[in-house]
């Protein structure tokens, strides 16, 4: 469904949706205006289905405060588009499901090595994908390797990245290059479902499918020198991995039973919204305080998850390469997660103000000095991870001062141009596959299915929307990376 509403140019890189629009049906009450970050070339696409009216309809969630925001990798999801930043207010605002997504904490991790192209031959590539597909369960309704008991599982829900690095998956130090160190304190297990438990149970340390990926990597540009170094990248040809992945059927059920109380919860408090998929709950209600709960407990799972099969990798390194990871130097550079809403404090019309940030499809891009990014990396800005999709290369940015307009957030990816549907129809998974091993990329996927669904031109030009965030300064360019191998779930 193409979209006829205004979009009305700021600038080279911004595009807004006015809160004068009325909505398709003329009843639309927008508190303020959206703005969708784009380019000329992006418009015509960006308007090929719903995702600006799903822009403009988050802007009458009640205690929105600025604007709600669309990132250039913008396309329809439920409730809100993918690609979506909405801010509401810290005690009068609302908390909506819709703005976070179903699968909570879907996130990037990104290891790096000592490793250059020239150590790992494409044999040698093969077998480190092939390992790596082996150790790290893929693929529809894939189960991990270990199953937690009910007590591990709360550790988990609780904990985050601490609980497996604690019982040895993993090295101390992995947990202060994680956004929140991998952990959301006011994690809730009773407010979790017993059904969420079971599906948790079994699949915490799994990469799932669709477009989850382990990928080794290897750096092709290095835009700018002093962040690179400081954030361990020293020169083109350096491998790394880089894990896209989150909490699983875990994070969807604690999505699917808070979003039933939630949409009877809009009728309990006389909330209007043009679209039941915003369904929303007052920030300090009973619901709303539930949902932030569990929403904190997939988070933490979504973390460990990723924890675990970090382990799992340099298990994969060491066995292929027969060399430690200590002496690969297999550290995380930073985890960031780009399904989330939490409380954060911004200076809005200059005071700061505590307000909860809905990203959707959207990662977190502080800017230097700010004290949520590792001291490390703290004069040079918080890392964000923009991962492309098989085949298509992937980005090292650095948050921004300038990010502040956004609440400290930039895109997350390419962002879709076609359904998984429409791929099916358009691409043989087995001739994706091929293709991309005449461009010296070996793929393992767990389906050819979803070799299909993920084909790269079903997403957008990773390049265009990289240059318009830069663009925008809302994060900045430092490394592009190509891929070499993938594990595609």
């Amino acid at each position: 469904m193409t979209w006829n509403g205004p979009l009305i140019k700021i600038d080279n890189f911004r595009y807004e949706i006015p809160s004068s629009y009325k909505g398709k049906d003329n009843n639309l009450k927008m508190k303020t205006s959206a703005v969708i970050y784009a380019n000329e070339n992006m418009i015509p696409s960006i308007k090929n289905d719903d995702a600006p009216e799903q822009t403009a309809n988050s802007t009458t969630l009640p205690g929105i405060v600025g604007k709600a925001f669309a990132m250039p990798d913008i396309h329809w999801g439920y409730g809100f588009p993918i690609g979506g930043v909405v801010a509401t207010d810290g005690e009068e605002g609302v908390i909506s499901p819709g703005g976070v997504g179903f699968d909570i904490n879907c996130g990037v991790r990104l290891v790096r090595t000592n490793l250059h192209t020239e150590d790992l031959s494409k044999g040698k590539i093969q077998e480190l994908i092939d390992e790596m597909f082996r150790n790290v369960p893929s693929g529809l309704g894939s189960k991990a390797k270990i199953r937690l008991s009910k007590q591990e599982l709360n550790d988990v829900l609780t904990q985050g990245a601490r609980s497996p690095v604690e019982n040895g998956y993993g090295w101390n130090e992995d947990v202060d290059f994680l956004e929140e160190n991998g952990c959301l304190e006011d994690a809730d297990i009773s407010m979790v479902s017993e059904k969420a438990k079971q599906r948790g149970m079994s699949q915490v340390g799994s990469l799932g499918a669709g477009n989850h990926f382990l990928e080794i990597q290897k750096v092709t540009k290095i835009f700018d020198t002093e962040a690179a170094k400081v954030f361990g990248v020293k020169d083109e040809g350096q491998i790394m991995v880089m894990i896209h992945t989150g909490s699983r059927g875990f994070g969807h059920q604690v999505c699917t039973d808070h979003l039933r109380v939630l949409e009877q919860a809009v009728k309990k408090y006389n909330i209007w919204l043009p679209d039941r998929q915003l369904a929303c709950a007052p920030i300090n209600s009973k619901e709303g305080e539930s949902y932030l709960k569990a929403m904190a407990c997939a988070a933490n799972f979504a973390w460990a998850n990723r924890q675990l099969i970090v382990h799992w990798v340099r298990e994969s390194f060491e066995k292929v390469l027969n060399n430690s990871a200590e002496n690969m130097d297999m550290g995380i550079v930073y985890d960031v997660c780009h399904n989330i809403a939490k409380l954060e404090e911004h200076n809005i019309d200059g005071k700061k103000r505590k307000v909860y940030v809905h990203r959707k499809g959207a990662t977190r891009s502080f800017g230097p000095d700010s004290p949520e990014v590792p001291l490390k990396y703290r004069s040079i800005g918080q890392p964000v991870l923009i991962p492309g999709d098989m085949g298509t290369e992937s980005y090292l940015l650095r948050g921004t001062r300038e990010a502040e307009e956004t609440f400290g957030s930039t895109c997350h990816g390419a962002g879709r141009v076609m359904s998984r549907h429409r791929a099916l129809k358009k691409w043989r998974g087995e001739a994706v596959v091929e293709e991309l091993k005449s461009r010296g990329i070996y793929v393992h996927p767990a389906s050819l299915k979803v070799a299909a669904e993920e084909a790269p031109n079903a997403y957008k030009d990773i390049r265009t929307v990289i240059e318009v965030t830069h663009g925008a300064g809302i994060s900045k360019k430092v490394v592009r990376f190509a891929p070499l191998g993938v594990v595609k779930g």
